[in-house]
């Protein structure tokens, strides 16, 4: 007799009735089912979406686009001369959110491309560097009128000096009559001190004539008036000697209605601090100075007479002979000895007399 066992093997080891049975309908109750295989990729989470890569795609050319309308903002206002303007708090301002923007995009990995670009923009064409072109512009060219009122182009043409009355530049001496003046007292000096020493001399450039600034950023119808120069062609040196020649000038410019003359480099009546002294001519002491300076002018008209004295025996380092040898180069004159000048400042031209007077009509008041 087959047991049950014995039964139960031989459905396994022979014939198509060993076979498993076929599962129930639904399986096995708490058996695994095999999963189907998904063969799509992978998503990486860290990868933007569509719409998060557009956002930021479109912040990179909203810095670009900020980026070159601002230099062209810029170069607009070079053109047209508004140096003023690049200047201004409302350029400055606007270059801060232009750079704003630009930071923005450069952290953001859509934009980040177009934002160095905007950003070396930016670098290049900026307010410090076209306004630095817009005053080199300027400066060439002369232009200062930026964005200037009415009133302050107005005043700039002011043709008297702010501060001065003009009826000074009216009353005193005219530039013609400074220049007579002047030669004639160089020409007495001359033939007193050749006279007396025995120089020779010898004229040092030319005369000069510079406008004068009328204080309210123009120029006035006044000038600023410098003889050419007259210099011994001997050296002057000893303390007794110089005294001397002082002193024979002192006549000669007091018989032209000046004051006596003025030293400068004496500490005892200079009433400069004798630590300056020494700075500006070479020691304290007039015995032991380089230079000497003396002054006298004839108040209230404007003609101003200065008198220096240039001694290389008196250099101990070799460092003022240097430096007036700098200074002979530049101008032709001797290194040492006697020079004499005249300045005079705030004058008018005879010439200019008709139109200083029409123009001070347009200025009630201005002083």
């Amino acid at each position: 007799m087959v047991s049950d066992h014995e039964r139960q093997r031989a459905r396994y080891v022979g014939g198509t009735e060993g076979a498993p049975p076929v599962p129930p309908p639904g399986g096995y109750r708490g058996a695994r089912r095999q999963q189907p295989i998904d063969l799509t990729p992978p998503v990486d989470p860290q990868l933007p979406t569509g719409e998060k890569k557009t956002s930021t795609t479109a912040l990179g050319w909203i810095a670009l686009v900020a980026a070159i309308l601002f230099t062209l903002i810029l170069f607009g206002t070079l053109v047209v001369g508004g140096t003023d303007l690049l200047y201004g708090v409302t350029m400055i301002t606007l270059q801060l959110v232009v750079l704003g923007v630009i930071v923005a995009a450069l952290f953001t990995p859509g934009g980040r491309r177009l934002g160095v670009i905007a950003l070396v923009l930016t670098v290049l064409f900026n307010v410090a560097t076209v306004g630095a072109l817009s005053a080199l512009r300027t400066s060439a060219s002369g232009n200062y009128e930026g964005v200037k009122t009415a009133e302050q182009r107005h005043a700039e043409a002011y043709p008297g000096i702010k501060g001065t009355s003009p009826q000074e530049a009216l009353t005193q001496q005219s530039m013609e009559e400074v220049r007579a003046e002047a030669d004639s007292l160089f020409t007495d000096i001359r033939e007193r001190l050749t006279a007396d020493f025995g120089f020779t001399w010898v004229q040092v450039g030319d005369e000069d004539v510079r406008p004068e600034r009328n204080g309210y950023g123009g120029e006035s119808m006044l000038s600023e008036y410098t003889s050419a120069a007259w210099a011994t062609e001997q050296p002057v040196q000893g303390y007794a000697r110089k005294l001397d020649v002082m002193a024979a000038i002192d006549e000669v410019v007091a018989s032209h209605g000046l004051w006596n003359l003025y030293s400068f480099n004496d500490p005892t009546n200079s009433g400069i601090d004798p630590s300056m002294i020494a700075k500006l001519y070479g020691s304290d002491d007039p015995r032991t100075q380089t230079t000497w300076e003396y002054y006298t002018e004839n108040y209230p008209d404007p003609l101003r007479f200065y008198a220096n004295i240039y001694d290389l025996s008196n250099d101990a380092d070799g460092g003022f002979r240097s430096s007036r040898e700098a200074q002979s180069a530049r101008t032709g004159e001797p290194i040492e000895g006697l020079q004499l000048v005249v300045i005079a400042g705030k004058v008018l031209s005879e010439g200019d007399r008709a139109e200083f007077e029409e123009r001070l009509q347009d200025y009630p008041g201005f002083e």
